[in-house]
Parts: structure tokens; C-alpha cells; sequence
């Protein structure tokens, strides 16, 4: 059986729901697997090379996710805009929306990286990154930061790629330049000298450096492939010149994204300045925690994607009840997959964290901290079905507000309070102090949160009024019912 249908073979608007949705989302997780691998690489050799090194990096991953997150709403806007064009047969808007998106993205990525290269160290510092740490995270970021146009572009190759249905191209590009990157990170963080062939040890620096370099082949094969235009989506370079007027649609889309992006990355590193309250093992064992999280949260970010597209190209077709359809497939297979997966890692913490250290003290933390959250996995998978359906829709800021309440509103106060304070528990004879256990509280309480927020909004119905190409859809006869699909406002 053929696991990987190319976008030839998948109907996304016509009949069963399941066999296309996992025919889409397959390739994502493959994708996102090796996308993964290269801070899995990074995570592993740092943690060899040295705890200062790990940590370094803890501090850096998330400054990273910031700088993509402001820019990734005009990818998010373009898959969104291809996927409705595509669904609605409309080739030639599909088209121009990539190349516009592409145009734009370039030119975004390229002011965020200057700007955000000189406030990569007052940044880390203001984290709260220690004195031994500060110097290799600044390091490492700021090499980043140079490359954030490489890392970008092909992010949005991906994005683009997907709202025409294409997953599996991309999963081949990956598969070439993650090789690349597992190959240099060994010489270029510990150094290569036989002979007259010499490597510098760069440490850190190397480790970015070998990903960036990876990432920039991606972009330039991913261009190649929709220049040529036999995969996916197709751009034209008489469509790329930037069209200031359009660019008010991409970012009627895209601004909520990237608020959502953004929002996300922020909660992020400010529960890293919680976490820098304690000593350098326990924000080690926190980095490595939260890479083992991106394995495990693979399928559902991938589902989510999948979920975004089908959803896109049925409200394109007029198809409602068909893209709620697959909204409420995904969640509830989501939910089991990964309530499973959850169970297992609660009961074997501990090897799957002797993988990336053999520090004790990092060992036994970070087990506890994959104890904590594990249980709690099924309901980021409801989460993320529910949101992934909402952007696809074009309701890109209620995904935003869902998951910034959900992070900022109530994942960082619990965790600050838990860890900081003494707290009065009901049936609790005396004052309940968690220390870092209360951070790995929060994780738990807010996915299950955000499950229930997201299931509850989606459920009210209000996405049916998502097209965002700016055609008119009155009169669009949904097949799944025969009823008229409601019509955009």
C-alpha cells in the first residue's frame, strides 16, 4: 500500500474524509520529523559537547521561534489563499497569490533578521541567561539571525506547497538537507583536523552555522521546484514584483497569524525567564523536555496542517459541512493517538531523556517534567485540530486569541505562581509549595484548557463565513447535504 499520494491522487473536496486527510498529513509529520531532527542533532551534540552548551541552547531555540513567528503569518496567509483558490479551481489567483507571498515573505525576513541581530545578547541577557550561558546562546543566535531569509523561505515553500496539496515534495527537499545537517553538526561544533583538512572547533556556533547552511539549500531547491512549476504551486517571476495593494489581503490573513506566532513564541521565552529562576540543570532538563514535546506533538501539527488545507479547499468548493467534517475526524483521532503516546511516555521517562544527557541531575528533572505533562498529550491534539481549522477558514485571529489565552492567560501566571508561591489548596492540610513543579503543572492545566476552549469556540459555527479570496460565494451548494452553504459576507 502506497502510504505517500502525490497531489495528483488526492481528491481533498470529494468523497472519504479520512483516507485524504491521512494521505496529507503523513507526509507533514515526515517532514516535521526531519525538520525536528535538526534541533534533535543540535540538542544531542551540545548536550556531548558540554551542560553549558545545552542550556545555551534552551535559551536560543526560543528566540528563534520568535523571529519565525513574526513573519510566519504571510506564509500562513499564502497557504490559506492558495488552498481556497484551489478549491474554487481558481489556478491563476492561486498563482499570484504564491508569488506575492513568496515577494513579500523575502522582504520580511530580511528586516527581522537586521533588526533582530543587535538584540540577540540584551535579549538573552534580559531571559535571564546565566553569565557562563550568555556568550554561546548570543553566539548561536546571532548567526541565525544572519540567515533568517534561508530558514524563512523555505518555510514558506512548505506553506505553499500545502495549500495546493502538494505534502510530499517537501518531505523529499527535507529528507536531502537534514542529511546535510546531521552530517556537518559533529565537525563544526567539536572541530575536524586530519590532515591538511582542518575544521575550526566553533562549539555552538557550529550547530547554527550547519543549520542555517542546510536550510539556505532547502530554500533554493524549494524556489527551483515552483519556479518550474511541475509540482504544487507554481510562481512567475512577472508576478513576484510586490503589489502593495495585495498585500492589504495577505496581511488581513496574516497579521492574526503571526499575533498568534508571536504570541506563542513570547509565552514562550517569558516562561524561560521562570525557568532561568532556577539552576542551569533544571532549564536544561526544560530544553530537553520541550524538543522531546516536538516529536511527539508531530502528528498533531501535522493533522493541524492538513486539517488547515482541507478545510481551505472546501470552503473554496463551497463545501462546508464536508471541512467541518474533517475538523471533528482529526480531533477525536488526534485525542487517541496521542493520549497513547502520552501513557508511554509517562511510564519511561527517564531513557528517553538519557538519550540527549547523562548529567543526573538534568536526568532525573527532566523525567519528572515529561511525568508531569504527559498525560495531558490527547488534549493538544484536540487543540490543534480545532485551530488548524480555523486558520484554514481564514479565522486567523480567533486561533491567535485561543492560543494566546491559552499560554499567556494561563499557562504564565500558573506556572509563576506554582513555582513562587506558597499556594492554600483546598483538602491540602498545609501550604502547598511546588518549586519547578509548579511550571510542569501549568504545562498540564493549560493543554487541557486549551482543548476545551478550542472545541467550544469552533463548535459555535462562526468560521462558515471564512472565504477570504474576495469573490463571491452565494449560492454554493454544499454535496454533503445539498443544503446552500452560507455565504460570504
Amino acid at each position: 500500500m502506497n502510504f505517500f499520494k502525490g497531489q495528483e491522487e488526492l481528491e481533498l473536496t470529494e468523497g472519504n474524509i479520512v483516507k485524504p486527510l491521512i494521505y496529507l498529513s503523513l507526509p507533514i509529520v515526515v517532514t516535521n520529523l526531519m525538520q525536528t531532527a535538526y534541533n534533535l542533532a543540535d540538542t544531542f551534540w551540545l548536550g556531548q559537547y558540554s551542560t553549558e552548551a545545552l542550556a545555551a541552547i534552551s535559551f536560543g531555540f526560543p528566540m528563534v521561534f520568535l523571529l519565525i513567528s513574526l513573519g510566519m503569518g504571510l506564509s500562513v496567509a499564502g497557504s490559506v489563499l492558495v488552498a481556497q483558490h484551489t478549491g474554487a479551481d481558481e489556478t491563476e489567483q492561486a498563482e499570484y497569490a504564491a508569488s506575492q507571498t513568496v515577494s513579500f515573505a523575502f522582504i520580511a525576513s530580511v528586516i527581522l533578521g537586521a533588526v533582530g541581530y543587535p538584540f540577540v545578547r540584551p535579549f538573552l541577557d534580559f531571559l535571564g541567561a546565566s553569565p557562563e550561558v550568555l556568550p554561546g546562546a548570543t553566539a548561536y543566535m546571532q548567526v541565525i539571525a544572519l540567515g533568517l531569509p534561508f530558514m524563512f523561505g523555505f518555510f514558506v515553500f512548505i506553506s505553499l506547497m500545502r495549500g495546493a496539496g502538494d505534502t510530499i515534495t517537501p518531505m523529499f527537499v527535507m529528507g536531502g538537507t537534514v542529511v546535510l545537517n546531521v552530517i556537518l553538526d559533529p565537525f563544526l561544533i567539536n572541530g575536524w583536523n586530519i590532515g591538511p583538512l582542518a575544521v575550526p572547533e566553533l562549539g555552538i556556533e557550529g550547530a547554527a552555522i550547519a543549520t542555517v547552511f542546510s536550510r539556505s539549500v532547502a530554500m533554493l531547491v524549494g524556489l527551483a521546484i515552483m519556479l518550474a512549476g511541475n509540482r504544487g504551486i507554481q510562481i512567475n517571476l512577472e508576478d513576484m514584483r510586490p503589489d502593495f495593494e495585495y498585500l492589504r489581503k495577505i496581511l488581513q490573513i496574516g497579521i492574526p497569524a503571526s499575533i498568534e506566532g508571536t504570541g506563542r513564541a513570547l509565552s514562550i521565552n517569558a516562561l524561560l525567564i521562570i525557568v532561568g529562576l532556577f539552576p542551569t540543570t533544571v532549564v536544561a532538563a526544560y530544553g530537553i523536555g520541550t524538543r522531546v514535546f516536538s516529536v511527539i506533538f508531530l502528528p498533531a501539527i501535522a493533522v493541524a496542517r492538513g486539517v488547515e488545507t482541507m478545510t481551505g479547499q472546501n470552503i473554496g468548493a463551497g463545501k462546508y459541512d464536508r471541512a467541518a467534517k474533517a475538523n471533528y475526524v482529526a480531533a477525536k483521532g488526534l485525542f487517541v493517538v496521542l493520549a497513547l503516546a502520552g501513557v508511554l511516555i509517562f511510564l519511561i521517562p527517564t531513557p528517553i531523556v538519557a538519550v540527549f544527557t547523562n548529567d543526573p541531575e538534568v536526568l532525573a528533572e527532566g523525567a519528572t517534567f515529561l511525568r508531569y505533562v504527559a498525560l495531558s498529550f490527547g488534549f493538544i491534539g484536540i487543540m490543534r485540530a480545532f485551530t488548524g481549522g480555523l486558520r484554514g477558514a481564514g479565522k486567523t485571529m480567533v486561533a491567535a486569541v485561543i492560543s494566546i489565552v491559552t499560554l499567556a492567560g494561563i499557562r504564565l501566571p500558573v506556572a509563576y505562581v506554582a513555582s513562587q508561591f506558597r499556594l492554600q489548596i483546598p483538602f491540602v492540610p498545609t501550604d502547598a509549595i511546588f518549586g519547578v513543579r509548579g511550571i510542569w503543572i501549568a504545562f498540564f492545566i493549560s493543554n487541557v484548557s486549551g482543548a476545551i476552549i478550542a472545541y467550544l469556540w469552533f463548535s459555535q459555527d462562526t468560521w462558515r463565513d471564512g472565504d477570504v479570496r474576495g469573490t463571491p460565494s452565494q449560492g454554493a451548494v454544499d454535496s454533503d447535504d445539498g443544503d446552500a452553504a452560507i455565504s460570504d459576507d
